[in-house]
């Protein structure tokens, strides 16, 4: 690069040394690095901020530069302890060192998400993610529990949401830090309060997004276990798609947003109106369309010559019903005199074959009468002298002795 001895005669220029450095550090490769963020600013897309060391008093200045910054899936902030990935590089104009980085991640997250992993692979077993055990969320709900953060952005939108949807919506609101160490003990309390109020019908636990970290509350075990004994259907609306919390999958149904799970528990008072007008509409229609079907139908049974003239069916028939009565007399007759010649015929043949004709041709019936009683003479050896008889003419008896 020029000359490499400098004299009093003959010195370095300043940018001669800071290109030289620039060059020499250049040639270093990326490492990572441990350390404590002391600031985090963020200006134009641009990250700038200073890492210190955790053992010793030592810091430098890192750039995070705005195509990196982009692809990071974890939000930083001053204090965080942090991972990064980066390679030293010197300013020339300005003269100074700083860390450029190509990824940054928080520390101990390897260790947090290999715990939350465990936990929810134990929890799926337990079957506390089955679709089957979600209960359904009421229609109308008449009072609505909400656990969030005081004047939090996500208690403005749940309630700005849900009161434009149903201005009579009523809630119930407990106020719970929703990160830190205590969060989930108190978000934990506060359902387990609202489960056992008979006037809550369902609960929305509301927190609008945020670091992984600070998201961690919501994936506390009791908290979950919490979740899935409540009676009461819950609502997960912590807003973060990356690094979902466990309770997302526990709960009866996630919203995306603290105002996604607004439009999702409370229906929208325009939306249901118009469909009870459509719904008047078709039932209206429908009647009408009945009622015209019926008056078309007795329309038509009122244009049959049957129901126009009632006398056209007699008119019709009476002829005809006169010819079937004459011919049934006739056949009546006829049965009649067929039946007397029959009865007459059978008479004759009858007295033809009667005693009563013999007798009335002069014969006459003997019977012989003594204590045991009559019996018919056929036989003159049948009776004796003396013997009592009864003689059988056609108008009555004779008594009379045998000789």
């Amino acid at each position: 690069m020029g000359r490499s001895v400098s004299s009093p005669e003959q010195p370095f220029q300043v940018h001669f040394i800071a290109k030289s450095i620039s060059d020499w550090v250049d040639q270093l490769g990326t490492a990572w690095i441990e350390g404590e963020l002391t600031s985090y600013d963020v200006r134009g897309g641009h990250a700038y901020a200073k890492i210190r060391d955790l053992n010793v008093d030592a810091s430098m200045s890192i750039v995070i530069w705005r195509s990196v910054r982009e692809k990071l899936t974890q939000k930083f902030a001053k204090g965080d302890r942090v991972i990064i990935q980066a390679k030293p590089n010197v300013w020339v104009k300005g003269g100074s060192l700083s860390l450029q980085v190509y990824d940054m991640r928080h520390a101990g997250i390897g260790n947090l998400l290999e715990q939350l992993e465990r936990l929810r692979r134990q929890l799926a077993e337990e079957g506390l993610f089955n679709a089957d055990r979600k209960q359904r969320l009421p229609f109308l709900p008449g009072c609505i529990g909400l656990i969030t953060g005081r004047e939090s952005d996500a208690e403005k939108d749940v309630r700005r949401n849900a009161e434009l949807r149903w201005p009579a919506v009523q809630f119930r609101t407990i106020y719970t830090r929703v990160q830190g160490d205590s969060a989930a003990a108190e978000v934990t309390a506060a359902i387990q309060e609202l489960d056992a109020d008979p006037q809550v019908d369902v609960i929305i636990v509301a927190r609008g997004g945020g670091d992984f970290l600070h998201l961690l509350p919501f994936s506390d075990e009791t908290l979950v276990r919490a979740a899935a004994a409540c009676r009461t259907p819950l609502v997960s609306a912590i807003g973060h798609e990356a690094d979902r919390p466990i309770l997302d999958e526990v709960a009866d149904l996630r919203a995306s947003t603290p105002t996604d799970a607004a439009k999702r528990v409370v229906p929208d008072v325009a939306e249901q109106l118009d469909i009870v007008d459509q719904a008047r509409s078709r039932i209206r229609r429908r009647i009408t369309e009945r009622i015209m079907h019926e008056q078309r139908g007795i329309e038509q049974l009122r244009s049959r010559p049957v129901l126009a003239n009632p006398v056209w069916i007699v008119d019709q028939h009476g002829d005809e019903l006169g010819r079937l009565a004459a011919r049934g007399a006739e056949l009546v007759d006829r049965h009649l005199r067929y039946g007397e010649d029959n009865v007459r015929g059978l008479s004759h043949r009858l007295a033809a074959l009667s005693p009563l004709g013999t007798l009335k041709r002069g014969y006459a019936i003997v019977e012989r009468v003594d204590a045991s009683g009559s019996a018919v003479v056929t036989e003159t050896g049948q009776v004796a002298t003396g013997t009592a008889l009864s003689i059988r003419v056609t108008d009555g008896r004779i008594d009379a002795t045998a000789n």
